[in-house]
């Protein structure tokens, strides 16, 4: 999960740089439009650069233009083509699958992660799984989402847990990366393209799933790059608004990571472009695959209303979105965990049907 919310008093100290609203208030959903010189912060070194060249997805003609280097419209002209696994030590082998800890290669960065590989011949679906936010300081390779590893595993799915960069074995990772989840976005679609290239996977069969953090970290993959996997599921998300994300989790408990974005970049009232580009539902208009998302409704962690107003913000963008709420769950999900991944499973199979 993205971490309890702790040291209030940050704060005010924080805010007169951050905010010009209330925690929990919403942002832009229309794309950025204005030109780069028109940007507060033009020359800083989120600015626009040259854009590299355009995905197989997408023109460039047909992508929203390139304000700042630090966007989410920058990733969507990035290539992300993976790469071989190297299969650096067998951790078990159980009546299912077999389990790995792997690293594979995400543009020039190495990343560490879990490699589940169901007993048998194949090809079989795949899932890229996109863990919650936890200390990078303590992570250890596949922590996070331990029981969805096993659970798709044994429903016969290979799975790559992706660490991200930074955390266990994988390369460092800079604040920018870290804060803004663009790294992070990066290694979970290098990840999808790791998986199509394994003899044991179908290419044409693949998913992502991500909790927490990690369910912002694949709605970010899915206006990044869409057709990269066939169907999404999030649980318990962190907003698709950047800043009500920063207020909940950046502000109070990273505090002097906020007030470098703010110096760089500028406050969300001086530059908006800026936090609206790194908001995933400024782009919705972009994701072409189904989507569940599963949210408790005692969730104190990331606010149900997230999820509605995310999904309804799906649906009115044209795309097939599904939303199951669980009377009574918390952010940890356990009591209707089985009939959530029950549903997931359902929805895999369904989508992913060859």
């Amino acid at each position: 999960m993205d971490g309890s919310v702790t040291r209030r008093t940050a704060l005010l100290g924080v805010a007169g740089l951050t905010l010009s609203a209330c925690a929990g208030s919403e942002e832009p959903t229309a794309s950025p439009s204005r030109s780069a010189s028109s940007s507060p912060s033009a020359s800083a070194s989120g600015s626009a650069s040259p854009s590299p060249s355009p995905s197989a997805s997408a023109t460039a003609e047909a992508l929203p233009p390139v304000e700042r280097r630090i966007s989410l419209p920058a990733l969507m002209r990035e290539e992300f083509e993976g790469g071989p696994v190297r299969r650096v030590r067998r951790q078990a082998v159980t009546d299912a699958y077999e389990r790995w800890e792997v690293t594979y290669p995400a543009g020039g960065t190495t990343v560490s992660g879990i490699l589940l590989r169901p007993l048998g011949r194949g090809p079989f679906p795949a899932v890229v799984l996109n863990h919650g936010y936890i200390e990078p300081s303590v992570y250890v390779t596949g922590q996070g989402l331990a029981r969805e590893q096993d659970y798709l595993a044994r429903a016969g799915f290979v799975v790559l847990h992706t660490d991200y960069r930074g955390h266990a074995a994988s390369d460092p990772a800079g604040d920018l990366e870290r804060e803004s989840r663009l790294g992070y976005t990066r290694d979970a679609l290098h990840a999808v393209a790791t998986l199509k290239q394994l003899p044991a996977v179908d290419p044409d069969r693949v998913a992502m799933l991500g909790r927490s953090m990690g369910g912002g970290v694949t709605l970010n993959a899915l206006v990044a790059q869409p057709g990269a996997v066939r169907a999404a599921v999030v649980y318990a998300s962190v907003s698709s608004a950047f800043t009500e994300n920063l207020d909940q989790f950046t502000i109070p408990n990273r505090p002097e990571s906020a007030q470098r974005l703010a110096a760089q970049f500028g406050t969300r009232r001086e530059a908006p472009d800026f936090y609206a580009g790194l908001s995933s539902r400024t782009y919705f208009d972009r994701v072409t695959e189904p989507v569940l998302i599963h949210h408790g409704t005692s969730d104190d962690t990331c606010p149900p209303r997230w999820s509605r107003r995310t999904d309804r913000l799906l649906r009115d963008a044209g795309a097939d979105s599904t939303l199951r709420l669980y009377r009574g769950e918390e952010h940890a999900f356990v009591p209707q965990w089985p009939q959530s991944m029950e549903r997931t499973v359902r929805f895999l199979r369904r989508r992913l049907r060859a």
